[in-house]
């Protein structure tokens, strides 16, 4: 295009903090004009992604829109962004995702708002910056700097166990990216370069790809989180805010699976087929042991972000078969849980916002007094269970395809969490909307508003159309994912070569 768009999106919810900081006036003002100065910002970045979609090159699996300057000369750093069919949709997951947030922090969010919404768009900038990084510095200053506004939303704006939330999630995401620091490094050294297209080229002996597969890994399994490193989850999602829990389980749980796509798959493909069945074990165990968890528990957030981690499960099974389908099956996977989760965090904090308690047996029968609501949860509780005609159903059918593709016992315990996802789904649906009523002021609850209304029909829109047509995604990420796949085959099938000449 000649323009830089990439800075532009990273750089604009910047914009908007300077403008937030700037504001001035009576402590209403000042809250009325930082919520109004955040939806807008964010909208505005959300704009420009779409200028992006609709610029992007359908038939180009490589990266687009490059913007590269030195960054640190006597280093041999650069700035470097760019956007392939790989993280296309996650930039727009996260631009999408934000105003959502922001909209549904309206009302719920009283005390200290302006550094709430500048927490929030410092947030999105690097989540944006992560999904957009082609210098693998870049892209850890971005990846790490995700905790910081995070850590913050929970800690400051959280439920009664707040703090130990917050200290729990920053500490484990710490710990496993020191050892990517470590392996980040490691690559700089012996290569040469932190640029990733050219760390993807030119990849590391086989002996070395083994320790540096194990330092990422640890890191993008905890962000992920794949089990047993979930453990931090379902505290961060119970403790934060529902905005909070959105863009958690929309957007920042899938730098792991783009971690592996990015990183360990492309850089280390002999490391990738030597623990291939290690990956294939560990995410059935989370699809199967999560899933049982989630059947039992009370609360409505901890049962959905249990229902994450089994969804997780689904997404490392299809990307690490590295088939056509499991791959696409993973990605899509990725794109549809971040809509279908973040949906459903807001379903609990619509009613969480009237009744101030997330048990489920607090509620039942609400179905009278709150229909449409009851009808968008029903759609989404349908997806996240993997019906025809929804975005859940594919991502996890294309998953399981190239599963069976590749091992079928692996496949055949996997698809047994379809059967769990849709019992743990069902109970919380009938037990909070149907059934006789067991709280008078749960049956006083006045239906979805028109705020609410914004931001849950769009969501459940692109639910339904993702689901009829999920060629939208498809065809975008299909090239950049063959392009992945013949790169791996080729590392795995030959001897270790310069890839730049394929």
């Amino acid at each position: 295009m000649g323009f830089p768009i990439l800075s532009l999106l990273v750089l604009l919810p910047l914009v908007g903090v300077l403008f937030i900081v700037l504001i001035r006036g009576s402590e209403e003002t000042v809250k009325r004009n930082a919520r109004h100065t955040a939806l807008f910002t964010s909208l505005f970045v959300l704009g420009v992604s779409l200028m992006l979609l609709f610029e992007f090159d359908i038939s180009d699996a490589g990266f687009q829109f490059v913007e590269h300057k030195t960054w640190m000369p006597t280093l041999g750093l650069t700035y470097s962004l760019g956007v392939d069919g790989i993280s296309l949709f996650f930039v727009m997951l996260a631009a999408f995702l934000t105003p959502v947030c922001i909209l549904a922090s309206w009302s719920s969010i009283e005390h200290r708002v302006r550094e709430y919404m500048i927490a929030f768009l410092i947030l999105e900038t690097f989540m944006i910056g992560t999904f957009l990084a082609l210098d693998t510095f870049l892209f850890y200053v971005f990846f790490e700097g995700v905790l910081i506004p995070m850590f913050l939303i929970i800690g400051v704006w959280g439920g009664p166990r707040r703090v130990y939330a917050a200290f729990k999630l920053f500490l484990y995401t710490l710990l496993g990216s020191v050892l990517m620091l470590v392996a980040l490094l490691t690559l700089y050294f012996q290569v040469g370069t932190s640029s990733i297209p050219e760390l993807i080229a030119n990849p590391v002996a086989r002996d070395l790809q083994m320790w540096l597969w194990l330092a990422c890994f640890a890191s993008f399994a905890v962000k992920m989180p794949m089990w047993p490193f979930h453990t931090w989850l379902p505290d961060a999602h119970v403790e934060a805010p529902t905005a909070g829990s959105v863009i958690l389980a929309g957007v920042l749980l899938k730098m792991g699976g783009y971690g592996f796509l990015r990183f360990s798959i492309p850089m280390f493909p002999e490391a990738t087929e030597y623990f291939m069945p290690f990956v294939f074990w560990l995410s059935i165990i989370a699809i199967i042991y999560t899933s049982l968890v989630a059947l039992v528990q009370e609360d409505m957030k901890k049962l959905i972000a249990y229902s994450s981690v089994a969804h997780m499960g689904f997404v490392t099974l299809g990307l690490f078969t590295m088939t056509t389908q499991g791959l696409q099956g993973g990605v899509f996977q990725m794109i549809s849980h971040g809509l279908i989760s973040a949906a459903l965090f807001l379903c609990v904090g619509v009613v969480y916002d009237r009744l101030h308690t997330r048990e489920m047996s607090k509620y039942g029968g609400i179905v009278k007094n709150m229909p449409r609501y009851a009808t968008i949860f029903m759609i989404l509780m349908l997806a996240s269970v993997g019906l025809p005609g929804t975005s859940g159903f594919v991502g996890e059918f294309l998953s399981l395809l190239g599963a069976f593709q590749v091992d079928i016992l692996v496949a055949a315990f996997a698809t047994t969490g379809v059967v769990l996802g849709a019992a743990y789904m069902l109970v919380l649906y009938r037990r909070v909307v149907f059934g006789p009523v067991k709280n008078k002021e749960a049956a006083a609850m006045s239906d979805v508003n028109k705020r609410e209304l914004l931001m849950l029909v769009p969501i459940v829109l692109m639910v339904i159309a993702l689901g009829i047509a999920p060629n939208f995604i498809l065809d975008r990420t299909g090239p950049a994912l063959e392009k992945l796949q013949s790169h791996y085959q080729y590392h795995i099938g030959t001897d270790m070569g310069d890839y730049n000449n394929e």
